[in-house]
């Protein structure tokens, strides 16, 4: 199954001294722990997971012997099972969500436990599905995320043809390239990718942009129009932000997807490095402190503009970067970034007020010979802002309770539509999006 990954992504990474976060059970644990659950009927767990799997009957099969019974429940809800057990922020949904959280006892591991079933599907070489008798009716989806991807396979099991256009030349959107070492790496992420596609029928576009007469793309979206029945936009989120400050162009100031992106597809010497700061509160903020932890900077320290208790983090994911040796600055503000001989060597902040004001004379600086900016991406709803009838609302795509856009014949998911959510948001969306477009096909 990974006959094509080694070719495409490079075997020396510097993801790969990476060891996982939440290590994988074996059958022994698998088979104690799904004996736990209290198979709950009205589970809330469910509820909790935005892809409806239904939970507790996949952990019942486990606790039966049932692998592959597991394993389908699991992909009937969410094909992009796999990397959602290792990515999905599971412990402010279905574990946060279990019952045992309100009777002093530990919550199921239900991540691990997906994670078990899935890792046997994919070691075994298991395919559950086939596509459905041709119905003569074809799809075009704009992005190789997980949106798109869950959306064509949908869309093949109902029969229709798919053809996935992505401006780059390996698939898998932010589970290739933006996805944290510590929960899953790129070739894994790839090899979900050929998985899904076993399902057969799927058409791909690679290294093909998308966009307007004129402005130098491989294909415009009047030209899909003309080809397809129906477009799905799938096009995630767009570069990262920076901060208008002066020494923004030192040598040292990156992006903190990018980043991520160079570790994971290839290798980033840091050896030089003492110490580095991560401007930012969010997820990938953290993302980039606990991966610069692990790759041995001894100082990290993430500066935020706003609390501790006010982070748009995760909790628990802060809480582990702590454990891990990483420091904080509240309430503050990067106002220059200082340095030498065109290298960055500290970044010069404002100490702000409760009024998110700097306080006079509170400056203070902050040691980094690297600096990662993550304070969001860029949207890129101005790609299809040209479209007649799809309307954006600061960047972000705006759909109906279908995935549905005011365009005919035109949906939306993932990041671009929801503005940078988690995988498994961008699954569901795709998979009812993929519904809404075959009740259309149908006339329905």
């Amino acid at each position: 199954m990974a006959g094509t990954t080694d070719q495409r992504i490079p075997k020396q990474r510097s993801e790969a001294s990476f060891k996982d976060f939440k290590p994988a059970y074996n059958a022994l644990q698998a088979t104690a722990e799904a004996n736990r659950c209290l198979y709950c009927e009205d589970a809330p767990c469910i509820t909790a997971c935005p892809t409806g799997i239904n939970i507790p009957e996949f952990i019942r099969k486990i606790s039966t012997e049932n692998v592959r019974g597991s394993a389908k429940t699991i992909f009937d809800s969410n094909i992009l099972g796999m990397s959602c057990a290792r990515v999905c922020p599971v412990e402010v949904l279905c574990v946060g969500a279990c019952v045992f959280n309100h009777m002093e006892r530990p919550p199921i591991q239900i991540g691990k436990l997906q994670r078990y079933s899935t890792d046997k599907a994919y070691d075994e070489g298991w395919q559950f599905y086939e596509a459905g008798p041709d119905t003569g009716k074809s799809v075009a989806l704009v992005g190789g995320g997980p949106a798109s991807l869950a959306c064509a396979h949908e869309l093949r099991r109902l029969g229709h043809a798919c053809t996935i256009y992505d401006k780059r030349e390996v698939l898998g959107g932010l589970n290739t390239y933006g996805v944290a070492p510590y929960k899953m790496k790129s070739d894994r992420a790839d090899e979900e990718v050929e998985w899904l596609l076993g399902i057969g029928g799927i058409e791909l576009q690679k290294s093909t942009t998308v966009g307007y007469e004129g402005d130098g793309c491989d294909i415009t979206w009047a030209e899909l129009e003309a080809k397809y029945d129906a477009v799905f936009i799938g096009i995630g989120l767009g570069d990262d932000r920076f901060l208008d400050v002066p020494g923004g162009d030192l040598d040292g100031v990156h992006g903190g997807v990018d980043f991520i992106e160079c570790m994971k597809l290839g290798h980033v010497d840091l050896s030089q490095f003492e110490s580095a700061t991560v401007i930012g509160g969010g997820n990938t903020a953290l993302d980039c402190v606990r991966a610069l932890k692990g790759l041995n900077i001894p100082n990290v320290t993430m500066i935020y503009r706003g609390s501790e208790a006010r982070m748009s983090g995760y909790q628990h994911e802060w809480k582990a970067a702590k454990v891990e040796g990483a420091q904080a600055v509240w309430h503050a503000q990067p106002i220059a970034y200082l340095g030498e001989e065109g290298k960055v060597q500290s970044v010069h902040c404002a100490r702000l007020g409760a009024d998110k004001k700097p306080v006079p004379d509170a400056d203070f600086t902050v040691p980094a010979q690297l600096v990662l900016l993550a304070i969001g991406q860029g949207k890129l709803g101005e790609l299809v802002g040209g479209l007649e009838g799809v309307e954006t609302e600061w960047g972000v795509v705006k759909v109906d309770a279908d995935q549905a856009t005011g365009r005919k014949g035109y949906w939306a998911g993932g990041d671009c539509a929801n503005g940078g959510k988690e995988v498994v948001n961008a699954v569901a969306e795709g998979r009812d999006a993929a519904r809404a477009i075959d009740t259309y096909l149908k006339g329905e």
